[in-house]
């Protein structure tokens, strides 16, 4: 009995561990994601503070992402030709070598302590009063995400990109990460202050 718990156990481990692999070659990727570098910076640590960090990142959220742009999901003028020159292969291979790098953690502006408390408060505890749930219970206690679940790393990306993309999701431009709209009702309850202050946190989350 107690075997066959340990062979079961394994082979759930090793099925859950192959869903979360990406499926592409890493080495191809790097190869692939050359016109990526001008943006993202050759290892996916960009330095613009516009543009999002892909080092580290889940490789199957970038290739969901990357779909996104091609189809029209998501609108951006300057990604939707960049994906639209990668086929599946290749998407599936710039996603595997921008996941295998590490993320260059930044540092959260700490001038202001109420400030850096408020960004870890939404974080990790949300706002009951105006029904914001907290970051943390899909992304996790250090922004790594969850790959089943599709919920991207935050750790360490930009304290602006972030601040666009929680806005968007306020607007109603980003809207296509689930048919429940979860982040669009969670920022729409958000205030400027409060997005702000939780994407300074995130910048230097680790």
């Amino acid at each position: 009995m107690k075997n066959w718990l340990a062979i079961t156990i394994t082979l759930l481990i090793s099925v859950g561990w192959q869903a979360t692999q990406a499926a592409g070659d890493p080495v191809a990727g790097k190869q692939k994601s050359t016109q990526c570098a001008a943006c993202h910076g050759v290892d996916g640590n960009s330095t613009n503070p516009e543009w999002p960090k892909l080092a580290g990142q889940h490789a199957e959220y970038l290739i969901k992402q990357l779909s996104y742009f091609e189809a029209g999901e998501r609108d951006n003028a300057t990604m939707k030709p960049m994906a639209s020159v990668l086929d599946a292969q290749g998407r599936e291979d710039v996603a595997a070598y921008f996941s295998s790098q590490k993320v260059k953690i930044g540092v959260a502006d700490d001038s202001d302590p109420d400030f850096l408390a408020l960004g870890e408060r939404i974080y990790r505890s949300g706002n009951m009063v105006s029904g914001v749930a907290a970051c943390m219970g899909c992304h996790g206690p250090d922004g790594a995400g969850n790959p089943a679940a599709l919920y991207p790393a935050l750790r360490g990306q930009h304290a602006k990109y972030i601040e666009n993309q929680l806005h968007g999701f306020a607007d109603g431009k980003r809207v296509n990460e689930n048919a429940k709209k979860m982040m669009q009702i969670l920022a729409s309850r958000m205030t400027n202050k409060e997005i702000r202050a939780v994407a300074n946190y995130i910048q230097g989350l680790h």
